[in-house]
This record gives structure tokens, sequence and C-alpha cells, in this order.
């Protein structure tokens, strides 16, 4: 079998924003980090997804994770929903979800909701193919938030949408990027933050092979695709690290010539 994970065949449900040429640009940082905390905490000890309605009524209704008014969990619920697509029908939640339950220590959990978070934000898989990715290649090297913010100013051009954001807008996108960055664990340090070059985890790596499934990529495209540097693996690295996996028996993973297998373990 070479089509791993099955899913609804549905082009709207489907959509991945980071595999997305024209997706926008959005600000969902702006307000405050990824929140991976708050997330990690409203998954923890769950034995399956659950529909949206029920994820709110955990953070709106009882109080979860213990914010002091109704108007903070209703900020709080609104934003997680954005960053992360808390709903157990949507493909690229489930597809993460099928990772989740399969981590088996926090740095690698913390790596598959960052993929989560980078594939439903595409200046956050921009940024992380891009800007971050050399940095973590030379870890450790030192994350500047000036170095963020010009990186969102050069992309107006392909992404016109930025030009309508306050400069208080894009201050803001660059330092809670690089807080979010250290609370996934690719940066260590509060003041001065500098690069942690990730280890190799199957729940990270199987999630994108899911995501480049989810947009029907071809198997020869996706062994050489870009967005496996999210995880500061370089295009030439895919194949070896698929091998590896293999080795490890976190995925099936062969390939003669242009004959390519790619099985991953069925959703849990």
């Amino acid at each position: 079998m070479v089509n791993g994970a099955r899913f609804k065949k549905d082009t709207k449900s489907s959509f991945v924003p980071a595999l997305a040429k024209n997706a926008p640009y959005y600000s969902r940082l702006s307000a405050r980090s990824a929140l991976y905390t708050d997330f990690r905490l409203l998954l923890e000890g769950r034995s399956h997804a659950l529909p949206t309605r029920d994820y709110r009524s955990l953070v709106v209704k009882e109080n979860c994770l213990a914010r002091g008014s109704a108007s903070a969990r209703h900020k709080l619920w609104k934003e997680l929903c954005a960053r992360y697509r808390l709903e157990a029908d949507d493909p690229l939640f489930t597809a993460f979800w099928a990772e989740w339950r399969q981590c088996g220590s926090e740095p690698e959990r913390s790596l598959t909701t960052y993929v989560l978070l980078a594939l439903n934000d595409r200046l956050v898989a921009e940024l992380g193919t891009m800007w971050l990715y050399p940095l973590l290649r030379r870890a450790p090297s030192e994350l500047r938030v000036d170095d963020v913010r010009a990186f969102i100013k050069r992309s107006r051009p392909s992404h016109p949408e930025v030009a309508a954001w306050s400069k208080n807008t894009i201050d803001s996108v660059s330092r809670h990027y690089c807080a979010s960055i250290r609370d996934f664990g690719l940066a260590k340090g509060k003041v001065r933050k500098t690069t942690v070059r990730p280890a190799l985890y199957g729940s990270p790596v199987r999630l994108l092979v899911r995501a480049l499934r989810l947009v029907e990529t071809p198997l020869m495209d996706l062994v050489q695709s870009p967005i496996f540097r999210l995880l500061a693996i370089d295009t030439k690295e895919i194949i070896g690290a698929f091998g590896e996996l293999n080795r490890l028996g976190a995925l099936h993973f062969r390939m003669q010539g242009d004959v390519v297998e790619l099985d991953l373990p069925e959703a849990a």
C-alpha cells in the first residue's frame, strides 16, 4: 500500500494553508504566542479527538484552562481554534491527532504541534522553511526579533495583505513568533534566544507526510518537498531521514529508482 492514511477527498476540508500557493499571511500571533501549553493541557488525558463544540465547552463553560473571566475564556478559545483547527472531522486535525497519540516524549509532542501550527499558518510555515531553517542547521544561532520583522516586511510584494498591518502588529507577531519557537523546543533562552536543532522523531515527520497526501502530492515530489525544512531536514536528506525512520520502525519506506513505497501506521 502506498497511499497511507485515508481521508475524505474534499478539496475544501483538505486545504492545508502551508501547501497552498495563494494562501495569505495572517497576524494570528499578534495578540499572543502559539499557546502551546494551553493546547497541550486541552488535549492531555483524552482518548479521542472531539468536535469543535465540545472543545469550546471545555474552554469556555468548564474553564478547563483556568481563566479568570468569561471574556478571557472566549478570547482564549478563539485564538486556540484559529491556530490549531480543533475539530475531530477536520482532515488536518485528524492527521495531527493520529500522530499526537503516538508521541513518545515531550520533545516529539511539541515538535508535532509546531508542525500543525505551521501547516495551518502560511506565515509560520515560510518563516520556518526560509528564515528559521538555516539557523536550526547552524544551531546554536541567535534568534533576532528584528530579523523576523525584516522577513515580514520583505514579504509585502508577494503578500500585499501585510501592507495593511501596523508597525505594532508586525512587532508583536515577530516577538510572539520567537517566543513560540522557544516554547516548541526549537530555541532556548528568555532574553537572548538561540536555536536548538531538533532530533529526528517519527510523529512530526509523519504529520508532514500526511499533510502532503491530503493535497495529493505525488510521491516523487513528496520525498523532495521543502516543507521538511520545518524540522531542519534539507531536501537532499529526506530520503535518508525516511530510511532511518524505516530502520526504527516509525514508518515503512523503500525506494528503488523512481519506485517509492511509503507506508504510515494506521491512525489510532
